[in-house]
């Protein structure tokens, strides 16, 4: 636990916003613009908005993580990213503040954008989102303390991000737009569902009962590489209903057989940290591919 009186250096308030995890964040705006300038309703100031909004929540969530699995004694032993309150090198409140500024962020920068495209019923999606980011870990009992972290991250910065992202712009959504959501919400899973994997023995420890600790080891394994396999299914999708371009993301794969290479290895500890890295690259050029085989 961290001490009242600690200081963490930029650099290490930096490594707690978990940069490896902004892809996650990046991809469901870049697909959902895609999506978007195919309906001829692309905005540069909402896809700016969006992109702020989805990039302050990313970071909020990844803080309000520390802080509460912090307090809590969960990653006084975790293997990864450098935990601040865990660690001891920011006080507990510190890092509180820090996740309420970035949601409240989150919140300004959603209300602006709802107020701006005239879709008031958004803010109880955003309110959602804003919510699911803090009782992720926060409260008295939170939802991935219970294995719904994974579904959690597939609503929220799977069909959330993209399918909102479309539509403040357009003011619809299209079948492609849904497909899309649907992919980076499974790599965004694919994401989770490897880095709780690398966690099982600390998790199982803590008390922590994620889907990974439920599904034991090779379960988890296993559904890792159907949540990478599905996206690629959906770029097939594409290329016979009129998107060839759509093949080119599947040289993503490329960027993926490291990281399903050491999970399916048997990998285990800090030898599975690269995966979330790969996977979360993998799944922004997947979408940036994606996003531009629908205007082609």
């Amino acid at each position: 636990m961290a001490l009242n009186g600690a200081m963490a250096s930029l650099s290490e308030w930096i490594e707690g916003a978990r940069p490896r995890t902004l892809p996650n964040a990046v991809a469901p705006v870049v697909a959902g613009v895609g999506a978007a300038i195919a309906l001829d309703g692309f905005s540069w100031w909402r896809s700016v908005l969006a992109l702020l909004v989805s990039l302050s929540l990313i970071v909020g969530v990844n803080y309000a993580n520390d802080y509460s699995d912090g307090i809590r004694g969960t990653d006084e032993h975790r293997v990864g990213p450098l935990r601040l309150v865990g660690s001891g090198v920011a006080a507990p409140k510190a890092v509180l503040t820090a996740a309420l500024v970035s949601l409240g962020l989150a919140g300004v920068l959603g209300l602006l954008l709802v107020v701006l495209s005239g879709h008031w019923w958004l803010l109880g999606m955003g309110a959602l989102c804003i919510l699911g980011a803090w009782f992720y870990t926060g409260g008295k009992k939170p939802y991935g303390y219970y294995g719904f972290g994974e579904v959690a991250v597939f609503v929220f910065f799977g069909l959330a991000g993209v399918l909102g992202t479309v539509y403040v712009q357009a003011g619809r959504v299209s079948w492609a737009a849904l497909a899309c959501a649907v992919a980076v919400g499974c790599f965004s899973t694919a994401v989770l569902t490897a880095n709780n994997l690398r966690d099982i023995p600390t998790d199982i420890e803590s008390g922590k009962r994620t889907l990974a600790t439920r599904l034991g080891d090779k379960g988890t394994r296993r559904l890792y590489v159907a949540l990478i396999g599905i996206p690629y299914l959906i770029s097939l999708s594409f290329v016979f209903t009129g998107y060839p371009i759509a093949a080119l993301s599947t040289l993503t794969i490329g960027i993926l057989l490291p990281a399903a290479g050491a999970v399916q290895s048997g990998k285990t500890g800090r030898e599975l940290i690269p995966a979330l890295r790969d996977t979360g690259l993998a799944m922004l050029v997947w979408a940036v591919f994606t996003a531009v085989a629908m205007n082609l």
